[in-house]
């Protein structure tokens, strides 16, 4: 089937539905503007900073748990057909936040059913859907999407403060909630459009050759059980564990941080926009990079700023430092997410990807709650955060030299164009690309 090349490949507007829909995602609400919504909680419960760390260590735990079956739903059934459920629930489950009581368990239920949605209302299915569209300019379509997290990490914080000080964590939660369900949700059920095929592409805009191309497409790349006996696999689990918790120690922390410095409740927002501007920044040019250069070459640099981020937070007295931590850590973070994914589909294909994501991605969730717990606990224990910080330095350390002991790609760009049988596992080249 053939047909003329529109102007805009219609894989653009894909990523631009995925960023829009990603502005306002578990993430954005969640996830980055805890802290600000941590202090208000705190002092409402009369509880410590462990006890709020613990809300936020169910919902990852929860996360983590689901993250697998949201990558087999979405293997199964599509992305739509799990975004859509997902984002109305996630949605709904917000704005009924205005009926929380004053009980702390009552707030882990909350956490714990936001949590449960983390997987198949946030990013994963936009990567899947990415992934199928785009091969020569995945990593860069790959970031314009999580341009969306991005963005939404320099606004979000900021609001989220002004929410908290004038409506109260609990309706400022609603307000979230009411603008998934008007704004993202709609756009998502109109414009996301699953594969390339459906509208008579292949991915990065070409019109396919035949059927038997298309069919050969869908068959590239390692099944899960195939996935679990590689080396990249656990290399790849390893890394996002190390990083992801010190990253989330960081930035969960941070208004905690600046607080104990003596700083206002605008300046810990202001740090937290940094840490979203480090994230705008590292998605931008990660995305470049990615499709430039060897991936693992590029993420072993992004995983450094982490560890120096997290450097100037542990050792620097000064604000100043406060805002260099912060915005190298969210420059790591930025790249985190659209590093796993892009090395998920050269590594291991699209065959598998959401289930292989999935798996992943639970690790992503569970070492996210893990770090913000220890480092309320260490908090609690030493009546400082010098002593977590430097182990989380330690643990980035680790992940840019694991990162490094990847191989070559398995699926080179132009893999999945329905290569000659040869080429399709392109194990131990020369080229690394």
């Amino acid at each position: 089937m053939t047909g003329t090349k529109p102007k805009v490949f219609y894989g653009w507007w894909i990523a631009l539905t995925g960023a829009l829909a990603l502005f306002l995602s578990t993430v954005t609400i969640v996830i980055l503007p805890f802290g600000i919504f941590a202090r208000s909680i705190a002092q409402e419960f009369h509880a410590g900073r462990a006890k709020i760390s613990l809300a936020f260590a169910i919902h990852s735990l929860t996360a983590a748990l689901c993250f697998p079956l949201a990558g087999r739903l979405v293997d199964r059934y599509g992305p739509r057909r799990v975004l859509i459920p997902s984002m109305t629930i996630l949605g709904l489950i917000l704005v009924c936040s205005r009926f929380l009581s004053g009980s702390l368990w009552e707030l882990y239920v909350f956490y714990f059913a936001l949590g449960a949605l983390g997987g198949s209302a946030g990013a994963m299915p936009y990567t899947v859907v990415i992934s199928h569209w785009f091969d020569r300019r995945r990593g860069l379509a790959l970031s314009a999407v999580m341009v969306g997290l991005a963005v939404g990490a320099i606004v979000i914080p900021p609001l989220a403060q002004k929410l908290v000080q004038t409506l109260g964590w609990r309706m400022s939660y609603s307000v979230f909630g009411i603008a998934i369900l008007l704004i993202p949700l709609p756009l998502v059920i109109t414009l996301l459009k699953e594969t390339p095929e459906s509208m008579g592409l292949r991915p990065d805009g070409a019109a396919w050759a035949d059927a038997s191309e298309l069919s050969a497409a869908h068959q590239i790349g390692l099944t899960l059980r195939e996935t679990v006996c590689t080396s990249a696999f656990w290399i790849m689990v390893g890394v996002v564990f190390l990083v992801t918790a010190s990253v989330h120690a960081g930035f969960i922390h941070l208004p905690a941080v600046l607080a104990d410095r003596g700083a206002t409740a605008q300046v810990a927002a202001l740090a937290s926009s940094l840490f979203g501007v480090g994230m705008f920044v590292g998605r931008i040019g990660c995305g470049y990079l990615l499709d430039v250069f060897f991936a693992p070459r590029v993420s072993a640099a992004l995983f450094a700023a982490v560890a120096t981020g997290l450097g100037f937070l542990a050792v620097g007295h000064a604000i100043w430092a406060a805002f260099v931590g912060a915005f190298l850590v969210g420059l790591g973070n930025g790249a985190e997410a659209d590093i796993i994914a892009y090395l998920v589909s050269r590594y291991f294909g699209l065959r598998s990807y959401g289930a292989i994501f999935g798996w992943i991605w639970a690790v992503f969730g569970l070492s996210g709650g893990l770090g913000a717990f220890l480092m309320g606990l260490g908090f609690d224990k030493t009546g400082s955060y010098v002593l977590p910080l430097s182990g989380f330095v330690c643990a980035s350390v680790l992940a840019t030299l694991l990162i490094m002991s990847l191989g070559p790609y398995r699926y080179r760009v132009g893999a999945m164009h329905a290569p000659e049988p040869g080429l399709r596992e392109t194990v131990g080249v020369a080229d690394p690309r």
